[in-house]
């Protein structure tokens, strides 16, 4: 996204305050669970939470933004908080007409949002930042909570949303977030965990049903569900990203915000390297024929170890292009992205925060029919000796490299 205006119109004030309202006398810290499940309440954000029979990993979803995911934990109140949750913002109060920036580990959206289908512009609009607006379904409306447990929740939205060629989606959006288990992690992706790590995992399925009585096709523009992760930024944090060596075509898309420099970004047999540090505003995007449906990310400081996966279809599929203005092919769009904050020109930031997301195919729908996109997120944090079998089993990687690759 351009958020160089959006930066601009947005509070740029310490977080003294917060620190200083959510401390208090019972001293909770900053960047725990706890503190962030606090000044939520504070601030009048009312959420649920999925929590393990231990009560050790926990899921806060928050239904007035979307059923996202705001954050989670893998040891509890006290446990690092995962998620970047935009503090600034919401201790503002205020509603921006454009997009509200609140953070939060896993959020659900819509594609494309640039070009000429995109949902983002008016029909006959220039795509600059000034005629730019999220619409509403994915910003500042409530989902209904259709059911839920300790272990899930379900989400649901009838909503209309129109394109930049004037074509009119009617939708119903269903969202399932799900809290994984230990042995569901194990299981999926073929790894043994140990009692020492702390561990929590999710998985959101997604799905977007034509409600309208004509075909979404092509020639008129398709629908992806498009999902955003925030992350917490490091200088030992670094985003890896798995690719089909044997495709066709560009490996990366990495000029989102300009090249990204050669420090910062690698391609080596197979693996992208992507330095996250929230001092440098880049972007990347994998194509349909290279990403493998995997990503991952480390932080040596910590030892936290993140792995976000989704499901790709079977066969060849259409990804909707996302980039702003005049399109050679709107339908050459990126299957996983990677952003990495940083200051603007003018030296202010939103974050620093990091994003990692994975986007479905667009959805070619009759009346009736439905599109779901699966995405799993876990968070791993233990030693380092403990969590290299599980990148070289997922990831086919060395954990050393990842985390020398930009020191």
């Amino acid at each position: 996204m351009k958020w160089k205006k959006l930066a601009n119109i947005l509070w740029w004030g310490a977080v003294t305050t917060v620190a200083v309202s959510c401390n208090g006398e019972n001293d909770i810290k900053m960047g725990t669970y706890a503190y962030d499940a606090q000044f939520l309440k504070e601030h009048g954000v009312e959420y649920k939470e999925l929590v393990s029979a231990d009560g050790k990993a926990k899921v806060m979803v928050i239904p007035a933004w979307q059923g996202r995911v705001m954050t989670t934990s893998a040891s509890g109140d006290e446990g690092d908080s995962y998620g970047w949750i935009n503090y600034r913002f919401i201790e503002e109060g205020k509603v921006n007409p454009q997009f509200n920036p609140v953070g939060g580990e896993e959020r659900f959206w819509l594609g494309p949002e640039g070009g000429p289908f995109s949902l983002y512009f008016k029909e006959g609009s220039e795509q600059v930042y000034e005629n730019w607006l999220v619409p509403p379904v994915i910003d500042t409306e409530a989902y209904q909570v259709k059911s839920e447990d300790n272990n899930s929740i379900r989400f649901v939205k009838d909503t209309q949303v129109k394109n930049a060629s004037g074509t009119t989606f009617n939708l119903h959006i269903d969202r399932t977030v799900s809290l994984m288990d230990n042995a569901e992690v194990a299981a999926e992706y073929g790894i043994e965990l140990n009692s020492t790590m702390k561990v929590v995992a999710y998985k959101s399925d997604n799905k977007i049903t034509n409600t309208g009585s004509d075909a979404w096709t092509k020639e008129k523009g398709l629908v992806s569900v498009w999902m955003l992760s925030h992350f917490n930024p490091t200088p030992t944090t670094t985003v890896f990203i798995p690719y089909n060596q044997a495709a066709e075509g560009r490996i990366v898309n990495d000029e989102y915000f300009g090249k990204i420099p050669a420090d910062r970004l690698v391609a080596d047999n197979g693996m992208l390297y992507f330095k996250i540090d929230g001092k440098w505003r880049s972007k990347l995007g994998l194509p349909a024929g290279r990403a493998t449906g995997l990503c991952g990310s480390y932080d040596s400081s910590k030892g936290v170890l993140t792995i976000l996966s989704c499901k790709l279809p079977d066969g060849p599929a259409s990804y909707v292009n996302g980039q702003w203005g005049a399109q050679d092919d709107p339908f050459a769009g990126d299957v996983i992205n990677a952003y990495n904050d940083g200051p603007l020109e003018d030296g202010s930031i939103m974050g620093p925060f990091y994003e990692i997301e994975t986007s479905s195919p667009g959805a070619e729908l009759a009346p009736g029919a439905s599109l779901v996109h699966s995405q799993k997120v876990v968070h791993i944090q233990g030693d380092e000796k403990d969590l290299a079998p599980i990148v070289k089993t997922v990831f086919g990687a060395d954990l050393e490299v990842i985390k020398t690759k930009f020191q």
